[in-house]
């Protein structure tokens, strides 16, 4: 099959004919339909998370069908139509999963940095991280829609939740994540206030088409206070912004995997019980609860989509920032 391969970091992805192996136990095959371009890509891509497995083939917004069952897979069938995200393997025995924290788990897989993911044509998952998806002929249904779900809703979904009941919400990079949390948050009748890159005039009208009451750059002040922030760009000189931003008893929510250095910054602004949260990964829990939430809260994902040979393209186009919404991969 034909796979976007990582050599060694730093350098472009190559395409390249590779073998499917046979799905073992607890594991299925998976033709690949789509696979969403996600900003953790890039962060394996350019070296940022240092411990990928070489060679690998990136990717785990991963929608397609089931194609062959592995030994003791229960629940699924071939020709389902199935998502895998970026947490693909749980130990299910340490201290955290025992605990109902999977997302924790000493001993994680990931897909598309430990696990080899979606940028391909097919991709061998763990049953239990393959997350039946709706087959059904709305537009919202179709396969380049649902990839972003698999990691920039669920981490959005996660990440609003961390924000607790935030009426008046800042959103600190208006992306792909964003894009989805900023509609669930409007459905929940929230209060969305958008921070862009400065100057960035188009994802701040984006953002106002999606619901936002007010968006403007980074740099500017909130036009009031906020009760939390979530913070999906990967600047740590966000998080001082953000804690002047919101209110007594505030919660910054740093909903990345990756991050710039966090400045030093006056206890004062910190002082009066506000909060800084990081979000790791999800659960299936997570993940269950987000996909039947999503079409009930109308949320419609805007996507662009590449042929697989142009993932370098695609991922280019993120790290400049010029993207609406989000890539997506079609093998």
């Amino acid at each position: 099959m034909r796979a976007m391969v990582l050599r060694r970091q730093g350098e472009p992805l190559r395409m390249e004919e590779i073998e499917l192996p046979p799905p073992g136990p607890a594991e299925v095959a998976i033709a690949v339909a789509a696979c969403g371009v996600c900003r953790t890509d890039l962060h394996v891509v350019d070296g940022d998370l240092t411990e990928p497995k070489l060679p690998l083939v990136p990717g785990h917004e991963i929608v397609g069908r089931i194609t062959a069952l592995g030994p003791g897979v229960a629940g699924l069938a071939v020709g389902d139509r199935v998502g895998v995200p970026w947490l693909g393997h749980s130990c299910g025995h340490c201290h955290y999963c025992l605990g109902g924290a999977e997302n924790l788990c000493d001993a994680p897989g990931f897909t598309g940095y430990t696990i080899d993911g979606g940028y391909a044509e097919g991709c061998v998952a763990d049953a239990a991280y393959a997350f039946r998806l709706p087959d059904g002929p709305p537009e919202s249904h179709g396969d380049a829609e649902l990839a972003p779900l698999l990691c920039a809703g669920l981490i959005g979904h996660r990440s609003l939740r961390m924000a607790g009941a935030a009426e008046r919400l800042g959103l600190y990079g208006f992306g792909a994540a964003a894009h989805i949390v900023a509609q669930v948050a409007r459905w929940e009748g929230r209060r969305v206030f958008a921070f862009t890159r400065p100057g960035d005039t188009a994802a701040q009208e984006f953002a106002r088409r999606l619901g936002a009451e007010w968006a403007g750059g980074s740099d500017q002040a909130a036009p009031e206070e906020l009760d939390a922030a979530i913070l999906f760009a990967p600047v740590g000189a966000l998080v001082p912004a953000a804690l002047r931003a919101v209110r007594k008893g505030g919660i910054v929510v740093c909903g990345g995997i990756h991050m710039s250095d966090i400045p030093a910054f006056p206890y004062a602004i910190l002082w009066g019980e506000r909060q800084i949260r990081s979000v790791a990964n999800l659960t299936r829990a997570d993940a269950e609860e987000f996909l039947a939430l999503a079409p009930r809260a109308g949320v419609k994902t805007e996507v662009e989509t590449f042929p697989l040979a142009a993932a370098n393209q695609a991922l280019d186009r993120l790290r400049r920032g010029e993207l609406t919404g989000a890539a997506v991969l079609i093998p």
